[in-house]
């Protein structure tokens, strides 16, 4: 036993000196955190996993054949319908924040695989609904590819994330969706392979009529790059259809300072729908849902702790207001409530959904509705 905590003093001696050194030669807390975590190694394709055969069930995080988180509503809510009309490609964000490589090996019994089960639960549900939920595991980009990754990784593990994106919605389409209407939801980096998606093979398609919206949220999509989309648009109300809705939310009274993205953000108000517009009172907050589970960030191993997932409480009802503000979306302080665990600081990224949670559910069947009604 005595050995065991001279060993485990000693290691802690080490890491302080590492941390010391770091910030000695770095300056900056997320520079050591990259310094002492992030992958230490350049691009190599040996070092990744074998690419998911979405035939394979278990490539899919829901599915509507399988019973899943993505299937669970919040106390007092009703039910998923029964064969809904339309259907959900649901993009998760990033849930691998190991530094062991640049993307995720897709390990099912890790953290990564519990954190993707939070966002079935915790974002995913939100359209439930309306539709069927279809979620693709893939080789998602690591954390640090936000942290330390030079251009040329940054890029790269973003484009090797999106081909097994690009991939599983061929297959969706092929096999599961059967011409029927669809909506695209994502958050975070999910948020970047969807506006993709998108770009590359939505707009201008035959498949932008079939697009009921796209609920690209927590990202860095901007007023400019959504305005030069032909054939889809901002989305204008609460009911437009073949639109992109997208916002970034921020506590109440912060200066956050954007560097990913030189130009304005765009803004959906998701209390209103209305791109900017006036600020939004917390009247027309329809409930924001207690979060089920924890988000895990651990550096140190991906091992899977157990994570449980129960059921949601009710939704709270009139809980935050939200404002555009500058391309940014803000609401109340979340310091001290039940919400504050999922937030970084004033940075409310964690929370996108869960703030807004049961808008989002009305507003994506008021949609549903609104193109059914409008079909010939």
């Amino acid at each position: 036993m005595l050995r065991k905590i001279l060993l485990g003093l000693a290691a802690f001696v080490v890491l302080l000196f590492a941390v010391i050194a770091a910030i000695w030669f770095t300056g900056s807390t997320p520079a050591v955190i990259a310094f002492l975590f992030a992958p230490h190694h350049g691009w190599d394709l040996s070092l990744k996993a074998p690419a998911p055969d979405y035939a394979k069930p278990d490539s899919w995080a829901a599915l509507p054949s399988r019973p899943g988180l993505a299937m669970t509503v919040p106390d007092g809510v009703a039910p998923p319908p029964k064969d809904p009309p339309v259907d959900v490609f649901f993009i998760h964000p990033t849930g691998y924040t190991s530094g062991a490589e640049w993307n995720s090996p897709l390990d099912p019994n890790s953290k990564t695989e519990e954190n993707t089960q939070w966002m079935m639960a915790n974002q995913a549900g939100a359209f439930n609904g309306c539709c069927a939920i279809y979620a693709p595991r893939y080789r998602e980009a690591t954390i640090y590819r936000y942290v330390d990754a030079t251009p040329e990784i940054f890029r790269k593990s973003g484009d090797f994330a999106y081909a097994d994106v690009d991939r599983a919605f061929t297959y969706f389409l092929e096999h599961y969706s059967n011409g029927r209407p669809f909506i695209i939801a994502s958050h975070s980096q999910g948020t970047e392979h969807g506006f993709n998606l998108i770009k590359r093979r939505i707009d201008g398609t035959p498949l932008a009529g079939r697009l009921v919206a796209a609920y690209l949220i927590g990202g860095s999509i901007t007023d400019k790059a959504v305005d030069a989309l032909k054939t889809v648009h901002a989305c204008a109300s609460a009911t437009d259809l073949h639109c992109v809705i997208h916002w970034a939310t921020y506590a109440e009274g912060s200066r956050p300072v954007r560097s990913d993205t030189p130009d304005k953000v765009l803004c959906i108000n998701p209390l209103t729908w209305i791109r900017d517009g006036a600020a939004a009172p917390a009247s027309l907050n329809r409930g924001a849902v207690p979060i089920s589970g924890g988000f895990q960030f651990d550096t140190w191993t991906d091992r899977a702790t157990g994570m449980a997932f129960p059921r949601s409480g009710a939704p709270l009802k009139a809980w935050t207001g939200a404002t555009c503000k500058g391309g940014l979306l803000f609401a109340k302080d979340e310091h001290g409530t039940p919400f504050a665990r999922a937030a970084l600081g004033d940075n409310y990224h964690g929370l996108d959904y869960a703030l807004f949670a049961m808008n989002i559910r009305e507003n994506a069947q008021a949609r549903v509705a609104a193109y059914l009604k409008a079909l010939p």
